[in-house]
């Protein structure tokens, strides 16, 4: 296969379907559990089964005051955790893809976004996510394989 058969796969073929996700009115401490229970980096935010955002790590990470309260910084990490919820932290409206983008698209868009996780969308339900991981294993699998 060549080069431009690869990338122009559909999506849907290398996206992640078993997707964590999360409720907006849960609070961000829930999404540090899936973060940590599952070992990923972007979760999809829902209500009533319709995406409405997406939670990255970083954004958790952003809240933490790191080593300025020496002692004290879990204290005051969980307690800023504790007082907030996951929809006050989200990005609102993500870019979302359908199913059948290609591969291509993906990957030109993550190129060009400041984020690096897409949710895939189909009829307004969530389908799946795709990562800029997601596709590095699909290259290098593809370049293996050939």
């Amino acid at each position: 296969m060549t080069t431009q058969g690869i990338i122009d796969k559909p999506v849907k073929e290398i996206m992640t379907t078993e997707v964590q996700k999360v409720n907006a009115d849960q609070e961000l401490t829930e999404a540090q559990k899936v973060f940590a229970k599952y070992h990923i980096r972007h979760v999809p935010v829902v209500r009533h089964d319709h995406l409405i955002g997406i939670l990255s790590l970083t954004d958790l990470q952003r809240l933490s005051f790191g080593d300025s309260f020496g002692d004290y910084e879990s204290e005051v990490d969980d307690t800023i955790a504790e007082m907030l919820n996951i929809e006050q932290v989200m990005k609102h409206k993500p870019v979302t893809v359908s199913p059948d983008q290609t591969i291509r698209r993906v990957a030109e868009m993550l190129t060009d976004a400041e984020f690096h996780a897409l949710p895939v969308v189909d009829d307004d339900k969530l389908v799946g996510i795709v990562t800029t991981t997601d596709i590095i294993k699909y290259l290098l699998q593809e370049v293996d394989n050939s």
